[in-house]
């Protein structure tokens, strides 16, 4: 009985011993996060010893110096400027025309709970990189920096070198690139699953069947610095009027809002009347809005409705833009308050225009009219804390210069 006992004992410890081996084989889903973004994994995980590879280092070292650049020219300003400008914020923020940017969305917003990002491209995948061939990792690193270059430098990706450059191997779509921003900030990554959507805006997971017109996308569950759990939503749609008519994506942010908004390097789709859905979403759900000149246009900006805030310098659109200057910009943006950081097109802080737009508390009034002319006498005053300077739309002038463009978006 001793020796039937003692065998058994036995038999349990060499069963969690080999249960305990194969979980150190598996790289946890932060693991992969770290290695992707050149930061060093758990001790115990598998990829530990893929560190050592000179690629890896080398990755590391890049990733290093880009990041710590991108902190102190970028992230921390914005951060400073959303401190000081953004009261109250929303749970909830929204943004449009993404790609994978978490990490501009996670500067504005750093107190949102939950970000909904959604662009064309895919969400891709990102495999056991034990598993990948020889010579595999430091191509993948490789392709994960490609992919980076345009952000890193200007704030906004070039969407056809992302996608040139993760459909190259095994690791593809916009998944790696959030991990890389989300282990870059600071986060940890607990669970990574796909979500579906129907055409009503129900969530699907794992092997449920959406059924036809399915948006996909992934959930990616974090926490921040401070242990406090976050979700991260990245959707692959068509945000044109046809594309979202026949989702069920706006279904589904509507069920998370109010929230706040972002919108930049949006290509001033938003000015096209092909995406009059999702600018009257925005105008209609979002508490404010952060934008660039190539987001919502101003006169789409009911002045009983929102209280404007320029800051920068508003030189027009680039070159691959033509048709797309706006005289209401340009006459709102003489009295900006100044900025110390550049997104947009116009990447260079002193050609960067950032407009915050706030929106008025509702006093019973009718939803915002999205053909509403902002051409009305500027809002008084609002309550502090606000940004300092209330500027609502003035007489229009005429049409200032602008310089040449560089990169775009799409």
């Amino acid at each position: 009985m001793l020796h039937c006992l003692r065998t058994a004992m036995l038999a349990a410890v060499m069963l969690l011993a080999a249960v305990a081996a194969v979980r150190a084989q598996t790289a946890t889903v932060d693991d992969t996060a770290k290695f992707l973004a050149g930061l060093m994994p758990s001790a115990d995980s598998a990829l530990a010893p893929l560190t050592k590879d000179p690629a890896w280092q080398r990755h590391a070292k890049f990733f290093d110096t880009a990041f710590g650049q991108l902190e102190q020219r970028q992230l921390s300003r914005i951060r400073a400027w959303a401190d000081t400008n953004l009261a109250a914020p929303r749970p909830t923020m929204f943004y449009m025309f993404s790609g994978p940017d978490f990490i501009y969305a996670n500067a504005f917003y750093s107190k949102a709970s939950t970000y909904v990002l959604s662009a064309l491209e895919p969400v891709g995948s990102v495999p056991d990189l034990t598993r990948l061939p020889r010579g595999g990792i430091a191509s993948a690193l490789y392709n994960v920096e490609r992919s980076l270059e345009s952000i890193l430098s200007f704030s906004f990706f070039i969407t056809k070198q992302m996608k040139t450059d993760l459909q190259a191997g095994q690791i593809s779509g916009t998944l790696p690139i959030l991990y890389v921003f989300l282990a870059r900030s600071g986060m940890t990554v607990r669970e990574v699953s796909p979500i579906s959507l129907d055409d009503t805006g129900a969530a699907y997971f794992a092997g449920e069947n959406p059924g036809p017109n399915a948006v996909r996308g992934v959930r990616i569950i974090f926490a921040g610095p401070e242990g406090q759990e976050k979700t991260l939503y990245y959707f692959s749609t068509d945000l044109s009027n046809s594309g979202v008519k026949a989702s069920g994506f706006l279904k589904f942010c509507a069920t998370l809002a109010p929230g706040n908004s972002l919108i930049k390097s949006a290509s001033y789709l938003l000015h096209s009347g092909n995406f009059t859905t999702v600018r009257n979403f925005l105008l209609n759900n979002s508490a404010t809005i952060i934008q660039d000149d190539s987001g919502i246009p101003l006169t789409y900006y009911g002045t009983k409705k929102w209280r404007l805030f320029p800051f920068g310098r508003y030189l027009g659109p680039i070159d691959e833009f033509p048709g797309r200057y706006q005289e209401s910009y340009a006459a709102l943006f003489r009295r900006a308050q100044p900025v110390d950081f550049g997104i947009g097109y116009r990447w260079r802080t002193p050609e960067t225009n950032v407009l915050l737009s706030v929106r008025l508390p509702d006093d019973g009034s009718p939803a915002i009219d999205a053909t509403a002319s902002a051409e009305a006498p500027p809002p008084p005053r609002p309550r502090r804390p606000r940004p300092p300077a209330n500027i609502g739309p003035q007489q229009w002038g005429g049409p200032q210069p602008w310089g040449g463009g560089f990169f775009v978006w799409r």
